[in-house]
């Protein structure tokens, strides 16, 4: 009964509006002994409720201040509250009501102001037509949910910032879980370079990293494959040209001789396909190398040897490089674009449809042209498959590949996020931005992103560009942007029905992203410290243990083989610092080659017998980049 009492009162306090702008609105209001309202009653980050005829209008609180700027302590004290109008509240035939972004009539001097009552805070943001999923909670009001569209968080692209610290990987993971449960169509690509997100989708997610992964140098564009033969740096002009013209040989040689070799391609279609440089046709180093010798050897190509001297160098010095193994590898020379699209895009899903692509392992030259080319391909597979393939590449960290600055970056890699950013809602390709810095990030990709989840930002040029991105009302929302608490958000734009301050839910501890880090981080605050050097050394080693030995030759014969394995669901076994916990691990299990060996001599007698090509979504694509 106190408490009912309380509530009665604290809603009879009121404040008059004397002064509206269109935007803003200014209420006078008393504050002292005689008011019986809470302390927090005029806070700022409130809402207030104005009666204007039948409707009532609300405003956000963003500033409180004094007309004299002087408190009496035991006397009344005149208040302005600034309120910054973001809607109205009416009231349906039904009974009910129901919010509008809009405002029909404004409020006159004089018109009455209090805090919004319950009914009208939980209309604001209560479900719309469209179908919604909770993401959390308000902060003003920890019994609303928030509610956001999942349709429309995809087909408009969305992007979260903040702070490092801030629980950026712990949203991203909630909204992944929302997104794969309603809408099981959707597969997700998540580019980790931190290789985080792994725990966090035991269940859901295919893991790839440097030991497990074969992507296909002919599948590199010519500036991607430029990239990784030149190491990130600047391409040299003559040999750039020669190696242009001799990978497009080198593909002309591979085709004829596959075609020869295959008498079930059609003649049309053999006669029809132009092949460039950037055509997603195999070819063999050993034919490009063998073409660069011949051009090397020519009379008239004396100018030329310097340049073909050099690219071949390159090229040997990559061959042998133990890091680059998923490139070159025996199983990369054949035709594996079927394989590689099906274990890298989830087609089919078999139940994950995530794949989390870890990219801190790989060398540091290569990661750009790595990123271009995954997320060219979403673009391209939507596109071919008539938006069949549908995918959503989220970028983690993504002011390193598309940053402000125009002239940094791999420019590749920008074109291709930023087509996916203007172009791909028509296919059925999407785009998820995390960033820690957003005044790094380019522009013009992050106004592409219609929903923001914006979290604590301490940097006053990074507050600004997220200020720039919201719609007029609220906009004064962004001033808490410094101050809000961890897993808090500023969320607004299209997937949300208004601008909301909000909470996310929690995650199990298990399912956060780098759980088995914190896991490790506990035990040693606990007061296991015992950590064993050689297992530490053991673990810094398992990349090389995986890759290519480098004292073998590389064979630059093809060899042609399928993958070695399905794609593992989970991350590969960490080893404990205790040796004393550690398992002992069959011989065999200390080779990656050795632990697959059997298995891919039976695919390599297996594909001697068939030679059955692409599928049909293969061929479209081929066809559809010429």
């Amino acid at each position: 009964m106190q408490e009912q009492s309380h509530v009665v009162a604290r809603n009879r306090t009121e404040g008059y509006i004397i002064e509206c702008d269109g935007d803003r609105a200014t209420i006078a209001a008393i504050a002292g002994p005689s008011v019986t309202a809470s302390e927090d009653y005029w806070a700022v980050g409130q809402l207030i409720s104005v009666r204007v005829g039948e409707n009532r209008l609300v405003g956000l609180i963003h500033k409180v201040d004094m007309p004299d700027a002087l408190w009496k302590k035991d006397a009344d004290n005149v208040i302005h509250i600034h309120i910054e109008l973001i809607g109205e509240v009416r009231s349906t035939p039904d009974g009910k009501s129901a919010f509008s972004s809009g405002i029909s009539q404004y409020p006159h001097m004089g018109a009455i102001a209090h805090r919004i009552r319950a009914s009208d805070l939980a209309a604001i943001y209560a479900a719309s037509e469209r179908k919604t999923v909770s993401i959390g909670s308000l902060t003003q009001d920890d019994s609303i949910p928030a509610l956001i569209s999942v349709d429309d968080l995809l087909s408009r692209h969305f992007a979260v910032v903040g702070t490092t610290g801030v629980g950026k990987s712990s949203a991203v993971t909630l909204l992944l879980r929302k997104v794969v449960a309603e809408r099981p169509d959707v597969r997700v690509l998540i580019l980790d370079p931190h290789n985080e997100f792994a725990t966090a989708f035991p269940d859901h997610a295919i893991v790839i990293d440097p030991a497990n992964l074969d992507l296909p140098f002919w599948m590199f564009r010519l500036e991607e494959f430029a990239d990784v033969v030149f190491r990130g740096r600047e391409p040299n002009a003559g040999e750039m040209d020669a190696l242009r013209d001799m990978i497009q040989l080198a593909r002309e040689r591979f085709r004829m001789a596959d075609s020869q070799a295959s008498p079930l391609l059609r003649r049309r279609e053999r006669d029809n396909r132009a092949v460039t440089a950037d055509t997603p046709i195999p070819y063999r180093i050993s034919d490009l190398l063998a073409l660069i010798n011949e051009r090397t050897g020519q009379l008239d190509g004396k100018a030329e040897r310097p340049h073909l001297k050099a690219l071949k160098a390159r090229l040997e010095s990559i061959i042998n490089d133990p890091r680059f193994r998923f490139m070159f590898a025996a199983s990369t020379i054949a035709d594996t674009m079927r394989q590689t699209i099906s274990r890298i895009f989830r087609v089919p899903q078999d139940g994950r449809p995530i794949c989390v692509f870890q990219l801190s392992g790989l060398p540091s030259e290569v990661v750009n042209a790595v990123a271009s080319v995954l997320c060219r391909l979403a673009f391209d597979l939507a596109a071919s498959s008539d938006g069949n393939i549908q995918t959503l590449v989220v970028c983690e960290e993504a002011h390193r590949y598309i940053p402000a600055d125009p002239d940094a970056g791999f420019w590749p890699t920008r074109q291709a996020i930023a087509r996916i950013a203007k172009e791909g809602r028509k296919y059925g390709v999407y785009l998820g931005v995390i960033t820690q810095r957003p005044g790094e990030l380019d522009p013009t990709i992050l106004s592409q992103c219609n929903t923001v989840f914006a979290m604590r930002l301490g940097n006053e040029r990074d507050q600004q560009i997220i200020k720039g991105a919201i719609s007029g009302a609220a906009r004064s929302m962004i001033n808490f942007l410094s101050s809000i608490a961890n897993r808090e958000a500023i969320a607004f734009g299209e997937a949300l029905s208004t601008p909301m301050r909000m909470t996310f839910e929690t995650i199990p501890a298990s399912k956060l992203p780098g759980a088995h880090m914190q896991e490790q981080q506990q035990l040693m605050r606990a007061g296991d410290r015992r950590v064993s050097l050689e297992s530490v050394i053991e673990r810094l080693r398992h990349f090389d243990n995986a890759a290519t030995d480098p004292s073998e030759p590389f064979d630059y014969e093809p060899v042609v083989m399928e993958p070695a394995e399905e794609q593992r669901p989970s991350i590969p076994p960490l080893l404990p610092l205790d040796p004393d916990q550690r398992m002992p691990l069959p011989a065999a299990e200390s080779d990656w080659r050795m632990r697959h060996a059997e298995t891919r001599e039976e695919h390599l007698r297996s594909i001697e017998k068939q030679q059955s090509r692409a599928n049909d979504l293969v061929r479209s694509f081929r066809h559809d980049r010429n």
